[in-house]
């Protein structure tokens, strides 16, 4: 086997095939429909229905986004599947981007390095501006700007004053670059004076807390954006070159969605990773990409197989430590100065994760059908909701709500699980589409409204990709709104919405699973059922040594699940002796839980002092959501992220060449790149509803006014019969 043989040393492909649900192979990434042709069929019809369908098929042919020519379009038809830049001799296909990805990972933590690559086709210059993901909870520290052979190091600032030097730098003609958050998990590049035929190199690196569950490690690198749907009403002006215009809910909307193609020629994904699990593994697995593995003395050194892999699809890397070498519970510290850094895990005992029998249950099964989600993510979702109802007892309720630009619901209130009950929501469950936009308000508050069950523990599996511009609000309805209740949250898709369902979760005192492929949808919901049918520990309690106080976080620890450990991160009043020892307590169905973490076997790792600063910023903002005063919150998180050379909300990294290189006397054009749409989305569902997170809206403004023009041209020629052959000829 695959495993066998690497782990004799030997370069092996651990991508294993056949019928291993944990780490079976993602599907083949097929081709999708190009938004272009959308575009052109939406414009066609229109054309059909009208008087001049010469003049209109001659205005349609200079829509048509020939790779590398001018083209006579406008900069909202780019996301149609080209990537344009306007010139003085008009719109021309402009610059390529590639993204290598190399990751370092050592005890609980992983150094991530992104080097995004600018290629300038064009014949001016051009300044750059690129939206793309990064995980949820990354701390962002570094960035370098390469030119030729020369690297600039980057700086972190009080975000307003990046900007001003970034500008300050373009318009001098210096090549600079910007980093800066928009959302946990999205983040814009700006990249200034980019020559004609150049290429520049922006490198970001971040450090990333691997996820574990029932001692499976797994680190998950996002690269592509599910574009977002964006509710309220629209807003004069814009803060950003999105395709949305910014709205009474979601204010930065146009920062918030970068265009998307559907094809390119670049866009292309390397990436390689060392793992330093200094124990033998049962396994490694990329679930969605194949890969290459080499094992040397229980160093892994891990790549992709295939060289021309689009960046369509979140890579996922996973592994696992066999049995006898698996930790029950690590300690990772680190010293700035005189102030000491702490990172523990712990893990239950097995014991407390034998089921028992539960209360009866009412489960709400919660669907997102939007547009979004049409295809491959419906499917998955559907598969998931059949074993959610199949895994239901008969002294359990249930009932099953889907929305899109709606919220319907299969039965008025929650009902028994009977037979004809079941039977009923599977054929109302095969029936699902896909359409519309993503409302979800009204479904996590008609999920979480009604009076708490005496006799039942209500949970709440929410299955969604995400795509929302309005998180914060939701986090707010979720906690208001939860009461006794409990939210699981299930990411569907190539590329969900990462930070949307973690934090989600953990508003609902629940867990997040994403599910990416159809093979993996039994694997994981299995895996969610042991956790919901399984007692958590509730009320944990960190002890830390006599005279020892720390700012640890999360301040309140959330609910423990089968399989999941408890991961805190803690700033420490002083260093702790070898003797020493951390207790931690909780409560679980099976009586009071209690375990201790000797000091003596914590080991030293750089970037815990790091974790602990992102994590506090977390907190932070978590806190000002909630009402904490916005002053004095962002003076917290300036000052935390300074000290630690951190990107966050109000933080970011700016890189500026001292040398001017643009003349002066040479114009900047400005372009927005945009991203590759996440593998097994449908342009024809996404492109075809409003408001949602697409450019249908400019497809179809751009097709009115060619339609408008006809018209004017046919009253033109209305009044002047006589010159209808001359126009004609």
């Amino acid at each position: 086997m695959a495993q066998n043989r690497a782990a004799k040393g030997i370069n092996a492909k651990w991508h294993p095939c056949g019928d291993r649900p944990s780490w079976h192979p993602g599907m083949s990434l097929g081709t999708q429909t190009a938004a272009s042709a959308k575009m052109k069929t939406i414009l066609r019809r229109q054309a059909a229905r009208k008087w001049l369908p010469v003049i209109l098929a001659v205005l349609l042919a200079n829509t048509a986004l020939a790779q590398d020519e001018i083209a006579d379009v406008t900069p909202g038809q780019m996301q149609a599947g080209s990537l344009l830049l306007k010139m003085k001799s008009g719109y021309v296909v402009a610059t390529r981007m590639n993204t290598d990805i190399s990751a370092s990972v050592s005890g609980l933590a992983a150094r991530v390095r992104v080097k995004q690559e600018f290629r300038n086709n064009g014949s001016e210059w051009v300044e750059g501006v690129y939206v793309f993901p990064l995980p949820d909870a990354a701390a962002v520290d570094h960035l370098r700007m390469h030119i030729g052979e020369r690297i600039i190091e980057g700086e972190v600032r009080e975000k307003e004053k990046a900007r001003k030097a970034y500008e300050s730098a373009k318009a001098a003609g210096k090549k600079a670059s910007l980093v800066r958050q928009e959302r946990a998990n999205m983040f814009t590049t700006s990249v200034a004076n980019i020559a004609p035929g150049e290429t520049i190199r922006i490198e970001i690196e971040y450090l990333e807390t691997l996820r574990i569950d029932e001692g499976t490690f797994s680190l998950r690198f996002p690269v592509a954006i599910t574009p977002r749907y964006i509710p309220g009403i629209p807003l004069p002006g814009r803060k950003g070159s999105g395709w949305s215009p910014d709205t009474t809910v979601v204010p930065d909307a146009s920062r918030v969605t970068p265009p998307v193609v559907t094809h390119a020629v670049d866009h292309k994904l390397t990436f390689s990773a060392e793992l330093n699990a200094g124990v033998p593994l049962e396994f490694i697995a990329s679930r969605y990409h194949p890969i290459s593995v080499d094992n040397s003395n229980n160093r892994y050194v891990i790549e992709l197989a295939n060289g021309d892999t689009p960046m369509d699809h979140d890579l996922e890397l996973t592994w696992k430590p066999v049995a006898d070498s698996a930790p029950r519970a690590v300690m990772f510290t680190e010293a700035i100065g005189d102030e000491p850094y702490v990172l523990l895990m712990m893990l239950p005992p097995d014991e407390i994760s034998e089921s028992i029998q539960s209360r009866p249950r009412e489960l709400l099964l919660v669907i997102d059908t939007s547009g979004s989600m049409h295809g491959t993510s419906l499917d998955q979702a559907k598969r998931a909701l059949i074993l959610a109802l199949d895994g239901l007892r008969p002294v359990d309720h249930f009932n099953v709500i889907q929305f899109n630009s709606v919220t319907s619901v299969l039965f008025q209130d929650a009902v028994v699980a009977s037979t004809a009950n079941l039977a009923t929501a599977k054929r109302y469950v095969a029936g699902l589409a896909a359409n519309g936009g993503t409302e979800m308000h009204a479904a996590i508050e008609g999920a979480l409204n009604a009076a708490d069950s005496e006799t039942h523990l209500r949970q709440v599996i929410f299955i969604t990709d995400g795509s929302v511009g309005n998180e914060e609000a939701l986090f707010n309805l979720i906690e208001n709104k939860l009461g006794n209740a409990r939210l699981f949250t299930v990411g569907i898709g190539s590329a969900p919405n990462s930070w949307f369902m973690r934090k989600a979760a953990e508003a609902g005192r629940g867990t997040f699973t994403f599910i990416s492929a159809l093979h993996e949808v039994n694997e994981k919901m299995e895996r969610l059922f042991r956790k919901i049918e399984r007692p958590q520990i509730t009320d944990i309690t960190i002890q830390w040594p006599d005279g020892i106080s720390a700012k640890s976080y999360p301040e309140t620890v959330p609910d423990l699940y089968a399989g999941e450990p408890i991961s805190i991160r803690a700033q420490l009043s002083h260093a702790v002796r070898e003797s020493d020892l951390v207790m931690i307590r909780g409560n679980s169905a099976a009586g009071t839980w209690e375990a201790e973490l000797p000091i003596e076997t914590a080991s030293t790792s750089p970037g815990v002092a790091a974790l602990w600063a992102r994590a506090r910023i977390e907190d932070l903002l978590d806190r000002r959501r909630r009402g904490a005063d916005e002053d004095s919150t962002r003076n917290s998180v300036i000052e935390t992220a300074l000290a630690h050379h951190l990107v966050s909300r109000y933080t970011s990294l700016v890189a500026v060449d001292k040398t001017p290189a643009r003349p002066m006397s040479a114009a900047l054009n400005k372009e927005q790149v945009p991203g590759l749409l996440p593998y097994g989305q449908s342009t024809e569902a996404i492109f075809g509803f409003p408001a949602t997170a697409t450019g249908a809206g400019a497809y179809r403004m751009n097709g009115l006014k060619l339609v408008v023009l006809a018209l004017l041209l046919l009253a033109l020629i209305r009044r002047r019969p006589g010159n209808d052959q001359e126009i004609l000829h």
